[in-house]
């Protein structure tokens, strides 16, 4: 009697089982298929370097010599190229070498598929024949890491399986029948993808092709089989789409990058309350920071979750692009994040309180000398209306000083500040009230706070103060002016100038975390509001450009929407007056940022970066209150200084 299911599940599994033999085992993850393994430049070991789960060998039997011959055509056949020399030999080397397993500390094995062209009654002989040899590599009784040998291509009918010893096994075909014995003998299924759809890997399945494609898979999963698509498009969408419908094994001909692309599957996909991707704990660390914030922890990914879409809040438009001199100027600048970082979480999110506003430019980065900015070199541009080399804090890099916005507005009367859910030496408030050649010089900065003076300076880094490498105590200098703050609940003087150094604000951007910013925003704004001349606030979320540098997408779509948080309170601050301008823009884009794929429904997102640094790309400027009409066009980072100097009816000295 034949058994196979008949019924399809409603639902794609997201838990696949293998079956072999008698034990099922559970897979948390697909599983990489190195197709025509042969073809690699270094056949087996490329792929084994990147800890690949099937190896793919189409062999020959030459009669003349008995031997069994790797190659896709017989006109491809080498004599050096046989099964012992290219798979069987080196597998030995590397199991003995590793003390019985396929890589050493590790429990993991492989499969070694064999695609036989034609003869097996030869073929199958002669390669057991061969692994018969080495029972210490290739028995699973004498080796439970063995690995797993697969024939597939020209194999006997299901009937004859129980010929051949239980130690090897064979792909699966839905053109056949399977009894529940014969069952137990297939490794997974094969199917030709071109039996389903021709897709050509480029945009999404057509929905009735995608159905049959959904069909198969639950199919094999029915019988608690894998699956694998032969004959796929071999890329980036294909490896995605393929994991969200429950493909067990992806077929490629791209070892590295495949491997590369799951193995680091958590730090390119977001999800709401993680449904999607499989939890595990990593802490993922940037390396290209500077001083001022080398100590950062890192992204924990086991924390890069929320339970739920951040609410926003639509602005009601009061005085928006009213061509009249506002009081208060509210810049909010989000390090890091270009159109692809505002975009995603704007998605995922289903709106952002940023994407609400009308009024919409896009500013060129370039620092002076540099193609690709730093953010000390951008935020002086900001900040000071001038190009600026790479690493200078506000200077021209020989030492000269450039007057920022902060420095031009306070001694006119109005009140400043700069937040930040970084360091406050970091370059980018830095640029607002100190001036260094180099922007790892955090003593000199922080030194200009005894002449510049701004009315509230918030962030972390309070060892910048008091351990400091020239032994001097900055924060008993700044006393008289200034109350400091350890905390965003510690209650203030009115009447001084405040320092808050909350060293939360260092930390990555979690659900426990995520209003942190906000918080600090909305203490500056209430102690600057206090002055009736109006007043300048720069706010930055700087960990976007963290999350960038460590190619970590979720960690970029929790910083973003903790950042437009903070632009939802100064929107909310403008509403309440109408005399408020708003600006959120960015001073570059970090990491390359593409979204490939995502559900708006599911809540789930994902994106890949092209590299770990910054990016020339044109970055966003989007404006709401008086004057906002002003920053539409595509104009130079300088431009927006200027155009803050212009509205409030100054000029700069």
């Amino acid at each position: 009697m034949y058994y196979i299911a008949t019924h399809l599940r409603t639902a794609v599994a997201v838990v696949f089982f293998l079956f072999i033999g008698q034990i099922i085992t559970a897979q948390s993850k697909v599983l990489i298929h190195s197709h025509n393994d042969y073809h690699q430049t270094v056949p087996f070991y490329q792929a084994y370097a990147q800890m690949l789960d099937s190896y793919e060998a189409d062999v020959f039997y030459d009669k003349t010599t008995q031997k069994i011959m790797v190659a896709h055509e017989p006109s491809e056949i080498h004599p050096e190229n046989t099964l012992d020399n290219l798979y069987i030999l080196p597998i030995v080397k590397q199991f003995r070498s590793n003390g019985g397993r396929a890589w050493k500390n590790s429990d993991k094995t492989f499969y070694l598929m064999i695609d036989i062209k034609y003869d097996y009654k030869n073929s199958i002989p002669a390669i057991l024949q061969s692994i018969n040899q080495y029972p210490d590599v290739f028995d699973k009784s004498q080796n439970p890491y063995a690995p797993v040998i697969v024939f597939t291509g020209e194999i006997p009918e299901p009937a004859l399986f129980g010929n051949y010893p239980e130690k090897i096994f064979f792909d699966g075909n839905f053109k056949q029948k399977y009894s529940s014995g014969e069952l137990k003998r297939l490794a997974f299924f094969s199917a030709s993808f071109r039996d389903f759809s021709a897709w050509n890997g480029k945009g999404g399945i057509v929905p009735n092709e995608k159905e049959k494609l959904l069909a198969a898979i639950q199919k094999a999963k029915s019988l608690n089989k894998m699956i694998r698509f032969w004959g796929s498009p071999d890329n980036l969408n294909t490896w995605k789409t393929f994991r969200n419908m429950g493909v067990d094994i992806i077929n490629t001909d791209h070892p590295e990058k495949c491997a590369d692309f799951f193995r680091t599957e958590l730090q390119h996909n977001f999800s709401f309350d993680k449904k999607h991707i499989p939890v595990q704990h990593e802490i993922i660390r940037p390396d290209k920071l500077d001083k001022a914030t080398k100590n950062f922890s890192g992204f924990d990914e086991n924390s890069l979750s929320l339970d739920s879409c951040v609410a926003y809040y639509k602005p009601t438009g009061r005085n928006d692009g009213e061509p009249v001199r506002p009081k208060n100027i509210i810049l909010l600048i989000g390090d890091g994040m270009g159109v692809s970082q505002l975009a995603a979480a704007d998605l995922v999110n289903n709106g952002l309180s940023i994407t609400q506003l009308k009024y919409i430019g896009f500013q060129r980065t370039q620092a002076k000398g540099n193609f690709i900015t730093d953010s000390a070199g951008a935020g002086s541009a900001l900040a000071t209306g001038q190009k600026t080399p790479n690493r200078s804090i506000a200077t021209d890099g020989k030492g000269h000083p450039n007057s920022s916005v902060t420095e031009i507005l306070l001694p006119v009367g109005k009140s400043c500040g700069i937040v930040t859910n970084g360091s406050v030496a970091d370059a980018t408030p830095a640029v607002f009230y100190g001036h260094a050649d180099d922007r790892d010089n955090t003593d000199e900065i922080t030194d200009w706070l005894t002449r510049t003076q701004p009315d509230f300076l918030g962030g972390s880094g309070r060892a910048l103060f008091v351990d400091r490498k020239d032994g001097r105590n900055l924060k008993n200098e700044l006393m008289n002016d200034y109350q400091f703050l350890d905390s965003i609940n510690q209650p203030y003087d009115v009447n001084k100038k405040l320092i808050l150094l909350d060293e939360r604000l260092a930390n990555a951007t979690t659900r426990h975390n995520i209003t942190l910013l906000t918080q600090t925003a909305a203490l500056a704004i209430k102690k600057l509001n206090i002055n009736k001349k109006g007043f300048f606030l720069m706010i930055e979320g700087a960990k976007i450009d963290y999350a960038g540098h460590a190619n970590s997408f979720p960690a970029s779509i929790i910083e973003t929407l903790g950042f437009d948080m903070a632009v939802q309170e100064a929107l909310r601050f403008a509403d309440s007056n109408g005399e408020t301008l708003v600006i959120v823009t960015a001073d570059h884009e970090t990491g390359g940022l593409s979204i490939i794929d995502g559900d708006k429904a599911e809540g789930r997102i994902s994106g890949v970066y092209a590299s770990d640094d910054h990016t020339p790309v044109f970055v966003p400027v989007l404006a709401y209150g008086p004057g906002a009409a002003n920053f539409t066009g595509v104009y130079e980072n300088t431009d927006i200084f200027h155009k803050i100097i212009n509205l409030l009816y100054l000029k700069k000295k």
